[in-house]
């Protein structure tokens, strides 16, 4: 699997991925090794990729946060960076970012902010990761319930995608993943939304394509525009109300909490709706997405005041300007359409349609 040039970096493939970083180590020789994990990948990955590692006579030093979006906060970017430097960290020290989501993004930001940035390598372990946090070079934490509300966006010195760590996954995580891969489709390639909703027809041996495929478009995007000021924003389809979503079940200790790629789904189905009312997005394609993410993601109930909740937690999406509500929408499968304005009662009405 040929290796795909990002913007400032490499994001290399499985066999590649140890030779890479490992040549990477010989040639910048940094002062130090650091390498966070969760305290999930500690246990179920961190054995295996050092076993891989040649540092030769660089120190390594691993550290470990808790696992799971709750904790993607300032405060544990504090005890990082306090344990970077408690180790003597200097500015050639790198960082190895191996996990999934949460450990990428914060590691990412955790590496771009010390000493005002040292470099960093991410190595995704789960799926959403594969395909959407580690490309691209959005770095960040969370403020409160509020998603990726303080970050930087900077690449690190490569991407190095071992998908046998996809072994170690619950399927639950799995799934979250899909939805990133299913937004892809929408965005930018029918013919990969095909392949993505008729999975029975392919074999698991083709997951590993199917994650190429993902990067591909993603860096596509990414690399026209790397810092979001038009084609990037296609990126957040589904995420606008997905996100506020995300967050609600967060906060609120009556609901169970969503996973990312759970909370995206449903922010897809709800733009899709609104995207038949502004966008001309037809009722046949409408019922095809439903229908092709239903496939996989279960419905939630979402009362009329958790509705509420969700469009007060709009104004704080990261696309508004000037105080708009910015939507991504569709025209067609495919065909994206930015900085969309849907009013309120636009977005009640999609809620009904979910709910029914």
């Amino acid at each position: 699997m040929n290796s795909i040039s990002t913007k400032n970096a490499i994001v290399y493939f499985n066999s590649e991925v140890y030779t890479e970083i490992n040549k990477y180590i010989e040639t910048t020789k940094p002062s130090k090794i650091f390498i966070l994990v969760d305290t999930n990948t500690h246990d179920a990955c961190l054995p295996n990729f050092l076993g891989q590692i040649e540092s030769g006579n660089i120190e390594i030093e691993v550290m470990e946060m808790p696992n799971g979006e709750e904790h993607k906060t300032i405060d544990i970017c504090t005890g990082v960076w306090e344990a970077l430097s408690e180790y003597n960290a200097d500015r050639k020290s790198l960082l190895i970012n191996l996990g999934g989501g949460v450990v990428t993004d914060l590691g990412g930001f955790v590496a771009s902010t010390y000493m005002r940035g040292i470099s960093y390598i991410n190595v995704p372990t789960s799926l959403l990761a594969m395909v959407d946090a580690s490309v691209g070079g959005k770095t960040g934490v969370d403020l409160g319930a509020l998603k990726n509300q303080i970050g930087v966006i900077n690449e690190g010195e490569m991407v190095a995608i071992d998908t046998s760590f996809l072994d170690t996954l619950p399927s639950k995580e799995m799934v979250s993943g899909f939805a990133e891969m299913l937004k892809h489709g929408l965005i930018f390639d029918k013919n990969y939304w095909n392949t993505l909703t008729h999975l029975e027809a392919l074999d698991i041996s083709d997951l590993d394509q199917l994650i190429y495929d993902s990067v591909v478009i993603k860096n596509k995007v990414v690399t026209s525009d790397p810092t979001e000021q038009g084609l990037r924003k296609i990126l957040n389809f589904g995420h606008t109300l997905g996100h506020a979503i995300e967050s609600y079940f967060l906060e609120n200790a009556d609901k169970t909490p969503l996973l990312h790629g759970e909370a995206i789904a449903i922010g897809m189905l709800l733009e899709a709706y609104l995207s038949t009312k502004t966008c001309g997005l037809s009722n046949e394609e409408l019922e095809i997405i439903t229908n092709g993410i239903l496939k996989t993601f279960t419905k939630v109930k979402i009362t009329e005041n958790d509705q509420k909740a969700i469009i007060n937690l709009l104004k704080y999406d990261k696309k508004n300007s000037h105080g708009v509500v910015k939507f991504v929408l569709l025209e067609a499968i495919g065909q994206p359409k930015i900085d969309c304005v849907v009013s309120n009662e636009l977005i009640t009405e999609a809620f009904i349609n979910y709910n029914n």
